[in-house]
């Protein structure tokens, strides 16, 4: 179900399908192939309810989890709406349906994926942007009827022209020419257009592309998580396989645990000469034994003896 030959025979049936659509709004296509066009129609109907099937084969033991997925739910949304009752009826309703399986072509492909969920995520914060979009709008548009609205009535004659004008004027086409009328009604009108520029042609569309590229962030992140979550497979026992992640964790962990263990030294001391020290203390015990113990060791009445020795090499060496 999710390996590459399969997600490329739906792409390439999705491509097909769309050419067929694309062919149908030829007349002569029509007359010539209408026969053709249908049985690709067909061939593409059926080989999409059989991939329907495959997914949800898939999903045998659990069947929640294939309407966990939206594009599941998605694709048999499509493939269903055109049996119900008042939509196979409708010529439209149901071209619009056959050009939504175009949109399928978006679970194919993970880039494609992140910027659907991306567009979707960016619509809480679209729909403040066009709040203040509408408002900056209105503002000009005020302004606009009140020094451009006797000289131009066709185009800031009432507040919707001068907002519809002003809306056009955002891609900056025309501006020179814009600028250059209003500069023959008054002098105004270079603060009035320069400032509309920097406010609504220049801030409001960063402001866009910074939305649009935060929801794209959480977008990547989230198909990250996705992906990490799809790659843990099942073990022979039944567990499921750690993350990355999660094997560093444990991996710190027990580099934690080994350093705990380990024996404490004295500062400026190393593991090498505490051992050394530590195999030496025997010896040094054994040789104070003999030293100082009372069975072993040289006595006290040897030393004379040593002196004696001594006193009869000197007077060898004097003789």
């Amino acid at each position: 179900m999710d390996a590459s030959w399969f997600g490329l025979a739906s792409f390439v049936v999705i491509v097909v399908n769309s050419m067929a659509l694309g062919l149908e709004t030829y007349g002569r296509a029509v007359v010539a192939a209408g026969g053709a066009l249908r049985m690709v129609e067909y061939a593409c109907l059926a080989f999409f309810v059989l991939e329907l099937l495959v997914r949800f084969g898939a999903h045998l033991r659990s069947p929640a989890g294939f309407f966990r997925d939206r594009w599941n739910v998605f694709d048999l949304l499509i493939l269903a709406a055109p049996l119900a009752p008042g939509v196979r009826e409708n010529v439209t309703l149901l071209r619009l349906l056959r050009l939504a399986r175009i949109v399928r072509a978006f679970r194919l492909f993970p880039s494609l994926r992140v910027i659907l969920v991306g567009i979707r995520r960016s619509l809480p914060g679209l729909g403040s942007f066009l709040l203040v979009t509408v408002l900056v709008l209105y503002g000009y548009a005020m302004l606009g009827w009140m020094l451009f609205g006797a000289a131009y009535p066709d185009r800031y004659g009432t507040v919707g022209q001068a907002m519809l004008t002003l809306f056009l004027l955002l891609s900056l086409d025309g501006i020179t020419d814009t600028l250059q009328a209003g500069r023959e009604v008054t002098e105004w009108a270079v603060l009035y257009y320069v400032s509309y520029m920097v406010t609504a042609c220049y801030l409001l569309t960063n402001l866009l592309v910074g939305v649009v590229l935060n929801a794209l962030e959480e977008a990547h992140q989230e198909e990250r998580a996705a992906a990490e979550r799809t790659t843990r497979r099942k073990t022979p026992d039944g567990l499921t396989e750690p993350s990355v992640h999660e094997q560093l964790a444990q991996l710190r962990a027990i580099i934690t645990n080994l350093e705990r263990r380990l024996p404490e030294y004295p500062a400026g001391d190393t593991q090498g000469s505490a051992v050394a020290r530590r195999h030496a203390q025997p010896g040094r015990r054994g040789a104070r034994g003999k030293r100082g113990g009372p069975g072993g060791g040289v006595s006290r009445g040897a030393r004379p003896k040593i002196g004696k020795s001594v006193s009869s090499v000197e007077g060898s060496r004097s003789g």
